[in-house]
């Protein structure tokens, strides 16, 4: 069976999916604070690429894992649920079909626990 990756459409819907997230993530109030200090051009390679590895494709993501990379961002049920609804409705947006966005926010929701350091 394909991998969630090459379901979706391999790299290009990945990097629209990245663009259109960080698009709606950078003007949420909740959590747009986050990002006032990071260089986004840098963020976005290393989202594409975490992405790409956590849905089955080709793993050149080297980047800190999930809990190290938030430990220090004090991150509440809030901000991860924001985060969730803004993955969820990028992939309706890129008109993903229902049974991959599952797929996809079940790959988000395992990493919950990490995420907020609980």
């Amino acid at each position: 069976m394909a991998s969630v990756f090459e379901q979706i459409g391999g790299a290009p819907a990945v990097d629209a999916a990245v663009d259109i997230f960080y698009r709606r993530v950078l003007s949420d109030p909740v959590i747009s604070h986050f990002f006032d200090t990071i260089d986004m051009d840098r963020q976005i390679v290393k989202q594409k690429s975490f992405l790409t590895m956590a849905f089955g494709g080709p793993n050149q993501y080297s980047g800190k894992d999930m809990r190290n990379a938030h430990k220090h961002m004090k991150l509440t049920e809030e901000h991860f649920q924001a985060v969730a609804g803004h993955l969820q409705g990028t992939l309706q947006e890129l008109n993903v079909p229902q049974n991959l966005i599952d797929e996809v926010m079940k790959i988000a929701a395992s990493t919950h626990d990490d995420v907020l350091n609980v």
